[in-house]
């Protein structure tokens, strides 16, 4: 994988794309105050090197029949490395969980789940908690979200 040094114009170029994944490569230039053939090309550099991993459309849960969100602590009866990874594969084949971490402290992993109503999210609880290895599972239902922004602070100038 080829490396690229960030410039400020590669920044905003991060930035930009994190906003609108769909701007055009001409407005993404003219925001990044370049030509579009070295946007493009530095895109495609940055994608390349791995800063970018793809690109996705931010849909939403209600609309398509998911009404509830919760997290889930999760706890392992052993943390040896092939329990760990089948739990991971485990869960990486059910939709309804987006995301898994591995966590330190409080548990193994927590993960976040999505569900249609009260009697799916019931049903995806005790699969979690049937599923081989799981020795305790703590549920944390979320009331709302206040703050759901994806991707990372693209450093864009020198100020904190």
């Amino acid at each position: 994988m080829q490396r690229v040094r960030l410039d400020r114009i590669d920044q905003r170029i991060l930035a930009d794309l994190q906003d609108d994944g769909r701007m055009t490569n001409v407005d993404l230039a003219r925001r990044a105050g370049i030509s579009a053939p070295p946007c493009l090309r530095r895109v495609r550099a940055l994608e390349t090197s791995g800063f970018i991993k793809g690109y996705h459309a931010e849909l939403d849960a209600e609309l398509l029949g998911f009404r509830e969100m919760f997290f889930a602590l999760v706890g392992l009866d052993s943390q040896a490395q092939d329990v760990l990874a089948g739990f991971e594969q485990a869960v990486a084949d059910w939709a309804e969980v987006r995301e898994c971490h591995m966590i330190r402290g409080g548990g193994d992993f927590l993960i976040k789940v999505v569900a249609r109503d009260k009697s799916h999210r019931d049903a995806l609880t005790m699969k979690l908690t049937s599923t081989p290895h799981v020795a305790k599972v703590q549920t944390l239902e979320t009331i709302r979200t206040s703050k759901d922004q994806a991707g990372v602070p693209v450093r864009t100038d020198d100020k904190v």
